[in-house]
C-alpha cells in the first residue's frame, strides 16, 4: 500500500463518506472497523448507529465526534435519514450481531448505498440468497470482512498458487484454533446470554459462524478452490453447553484435492492459532496467524524458503498488502485495513465510472459469503447424519 498515494481523494476530490451500524461501547470489533477505515485516510465518518438502546447510541455517536443531528438512536433511523441527504453516505458499514446482517445490508443497498459487513454474511441460506440476489440486481460494492485474507503473506500465497508456483494443488489442512470459551463457566450466568450463545441471533453453529467461516474463506482464498463435499462433525466439547464449540471435517475439493479442516473455541491455554497449509505437485506453503510476517515455501526439489513482507520474492498483490520496508511488522490492525482499502477503490470506481486497479479486487464479497453460509449449513447437514459426505451447492 502506497501511503503517499490515495486513489480514493484523486478519483473523487474527497475521502468517502461512512457510515456505521453497530460496534458501540464494549465491542471489540467496533473498534476494529473504525481504525481500518482511517488507516489508509480512503474514508470520513459521517453517520453512526452504534447500538440497539437508542439512549446509547445517540450519546456512543456523540463520543465519535458525530453532530447530535447524525448520531442516530438505531438503524432504521439512521438509512431512513442518511437516504435523504444532500451529502449522504457513499458505503454503510454493518458490524451488529449477525441474525441482522441481512436485514441491514438489504436495506442499505436497497437505498443504493455500498456495503462493507462484517462476517458472517447471514445466519441462514435463505438470507445469503437475498443478498447476494440484492448485490447483483443493484451493481453496488459488498465487502465481507474477512480481514485475514488482508496479511501480505497471505496475499503472497495466493499470489503464488496463482501463478503456478505450487503447481495442481492437491492437499489442503486448515484449522482455526482458539481457548476463549473451553472453561465450563462460560459464559457466567450472572452476566446473562451473550447475543453469541443465543442460536437465533448468533446462528445455528456458534464455532462454525464465528471461526470457522474464517477458515473456510482462507482455504478458497490462498488455494483458488471450492469445497466440494464435506464429511463433518459438530458439536460441544464442554461439558452441558447448548452451543457448539468444535467442528472437524474431511473436505473434497473441486479440482479432486482432498483437505482436513478443525475449527474450536475449547483448546484450554491456545489464544488465536489460525493456521493453513497448501501442497501442490511442486511444493508446500505454510502460514500462521501468530507469526503473520512468516510463510514458508518448501519445494519438492530444493530447500525450505521463507518469505517476508516486501522480502525478497515478495509478488505485486502482496507488495500492495503492506505499508512499510522490509523487516518491520504488520499485523492484524493492517489486514483489517487492507480490506477497507480494497473495498474503497472498486468504490470510488464505481461512482466515477472507472475500473478499479485489479490488485484491488481480492477483497472478499458476496459470493464468498454466500460460500460461506452454504458450507456452515453443509457441514451441520453432514453432522447430523453421522458425518456422511454431503455436496456443498453451488452459487444460485
Amino acid at each position: 500500500m502506497e501511503v503517499d498515494h490515495n486513489p480514493v481523494i484523486e478519483l473523487l476530490g474527497r475521502r468517502l463518506r461512512l457510515a456505521v451500524i453497530g460496534g458501540g461501547p464494549g465491542s471489540f470489533i467496533g473498534a476494529m472497523h473504525r481504525t481500518a477505515a482511517r488507516l489508509d485516510d480512503r474514508y470520513q465518518l459521517v453517520a453512526a448507529a452504534v447500538s440497539s438502546d437508542p439512549v446509547r447510541s445517540v450519546a456512543a455517536g456523540e463520543a465519535l465526534g458525530l453532530t447530535s443531528e447524525r448520531a442516530y438512536p438505531g438503524a432504521a433511523a439512521l438509512l431512513d435519514g442518511e437516504a435523504t441527504r444532500e451529502d449522504p453516505p457513499d458505503v454503510v458499514a454493518i458490524m451488529t450481531p449477525s441474525d441482522s446482517h441481512a436485514e441491514y445490508s438489504l436495506g442499505a443497498l436497497a437505498r443504493d448505498f455500498d456495503v462493507i459487513c462484517d462476517k458472517p454474511m447471514t445466519n441462514t441460506v435463505q438470507e445469503a440468497k437475498l443478498v447476494l440476489t440484492a448485490v447483483r440486481e443493484s451493481g453496488r460494492v459488498y465487502c465481507l470482512t474477512h480481514n485475514y485474507s488482508g496479511y501480505p503473506m497471505v496475499r503472497q500465497a495466493r499470489a503464488m498458487v496463482l501463478a503456478g508456483e505450487l503447481g495442481e494443488i492437491r492437499l489442503v489442512q486448515a484449522e482455526y484454533v482458539q481457548g476463549g470459551k473451553a472453561s465450563e463457566n462460560d459464559p457466567d450466568p450472572a452476566d446473562g446470554l451473550p447475543w453469541r450463545y443465543d442460536p437465533v441471533r448468533g446462528g445455528p453453529s456458534l464455532v462454525l459462524g464465528d471461526i470457522g467461516t474464517h477458515a473456510h474463506h482462507l482455504i478458497r482464498f490462498i488455494a483458488d478452490v471450492e469445497v466440494a463435499e464435506v464429511a463433518a462433525e459438530v458439536g460441544s466439547i464442554v461439558p452441558n453447553r447448548l452451543v457448539h464449540d468444535y467442528g472437524g471435517a474431511m473436505l473434497r475439493f473441486d479440482n479432486g484435492a482432498r483437505g482436513s479442516y478443525w475449527v474450536t473455541q475449547a483448546a484450554a491455554g491456545v489464544e488465536n492459532s489460525l493456521r493453513l497449509r497448501v501442497s501442490g505437485t511442486k511444493g508446500t506453503l505454510e502460514w500462521a496467524q501468530e507469526q503473520p510476517t512468516a510463510l514458508w515455501f518448501k519445494p519438492i526439489d530444493g530447500p525450505a524458503q521463507l518469505r517476508t513482507p516486501n522480502g525478497p520474492g515478495s509478488l505485486p498483490l502482496s507488495r500492495r498488502a503492506s505499508r512499510i520496508v522490509k523487516g518491520h511488522p504488520e499485523g492484524f490492525h493492517e489486514a483489517f485495513a487492507t480490506i477497507y482499502s480494497d473495498a474503497s477503490e472498486a468504490i470510488a470506481a464505481r461512482l466515477t465510472g472507472n475500473e478499479p486497479d485489479p490488485l484491488s479486487t481480492h477483497f472478499p464479497d458476496a459470493e464468498d459469503g454466500m460460500r460461506g453460509v452454504q458450507f456452515v449449513e453443509t457441514a451441520l447437514e453432514s453432522s447430523g447424519n453421522n458425518g456422511a459426505w454431503t455436496v456443498v451447492p453451488g452459487l444460485p
